[in-house]
């Protein structure tokens, strides 16, 4: 059953954690003012798109979502495994100004309500946490070389220093391309192998000489079990940000030069 559902043309949310007072979700390409590959919901600082338009494209979400920008925390991602523990003290930063995002980040993790964990996607897979017994969340961005990294078990390990158990964790994982979209050479097949190497499913399939399909999302849910979550708490998106391009942005579909969509995920109360 997909986790997603399309609350307006602008976003999805995951409907399951609704009953928990959680905003969780994946934004769309739609809705904003972003023009010509950007268009028109970009809300990536560091792709070349005017500034202004991605300010004035993140104050809609913020208003869509009733969570003000100076609750936003945002990251600098570097395609690595970094994980940042995060509080209302950070609230803010890299929300209006990519300058003061979180540098080499790649995830948050935070037990604290009113802050908006944020990550930017234009193909790679958002990962999300929840540990409702610690009243834990966290917010993760797995591009193929995060996800041979570990940045799945990286956040279990990030829960589990905070005494919570993998088996107490629940994840989402969330559009991003598809298997079918998703053609890599055996360069890349030789780290998921290695991360993989104990797993009798392999999440890609051969297609011609050293031309590979790669599951990132079966990847990264192969890489999670691993780390101790229960098979029935992962849920995985069938939404492909490839092919669905009325929807979504690609890095792959469209060559390099396109707009970024953003993951977020936060307890919405407490807030002023």
């Amino acid at each position: 059953m997909e986790p997603f559902f399309l609350k307006n043309e602008s976003f999805y949310l995951i409907e399951d954690w609704m009953k928990d007072h959680l905003v969780a979700g994946f934004t769309t390409r739609n809705g904003g003012r972003s023009e010509g590959g950007f268009s028109t919901l970009n809300l990536g600082y560091h792709v070349n798109d005017a500034p202004d338009s991605v300010l004035h494209n993140r104050k809609i979400v913020s208003e869509l979502l009733d969570f003000p920008l100076n609750r936003w925390i945002a990251a600098e991602q570097t395609h690595d495994a970094r994980i940042m523990k995060v509080t209302v003290e950070d609230a803010g930063r890299g929300a209006t100004s990519y300058s003061d995002s979180f540098k080499g980040t790649d995830g948050f993790f935070t037990k604290e309500s009113g802050i908006l964990l944020t990550m930017c996607y234009a193909d790679c897979v958002p990962l999300y946490f929840y540990a409702p017994k610690a009243h834990a969340i966290g917010l993760a961005h797995a591009g193929w070389k995060g996800t041979v990294k570990g940045i799945g078990s990286e956040m279990i390990r990030v829960f589990e220093e905070e005494n919570i158990r993998a088996e107490d964790i629940f994840v989402v994982i969330g559009p991003s391309i598809c298997e079918n979209c998703y053609v890599v050479d055996d360069y890349v097949i030789k780290f998921v192998q290695n991360r993989l190497e104990d797993v009798e499913e392999k999440p890609y399939n051969l297609i011609s000489g050293n031309q590979y399909q790669l599951d990132l999302k079966e990847a990264n849910r192969l890489i999670l079990m691993k780390a101790g979550i229960k098979e029935e708490n992962i849920q995985v998106s069938d939404l492909c940000t490839s092919c669905q391009e009325k929807q979504f942005f690609s890095h792959r579909r469209d060559k390099g030069k396109t707009g970024r969509m953003m993951s977020f995920l936060a307890w919405k109360e407490d807030l002023q």
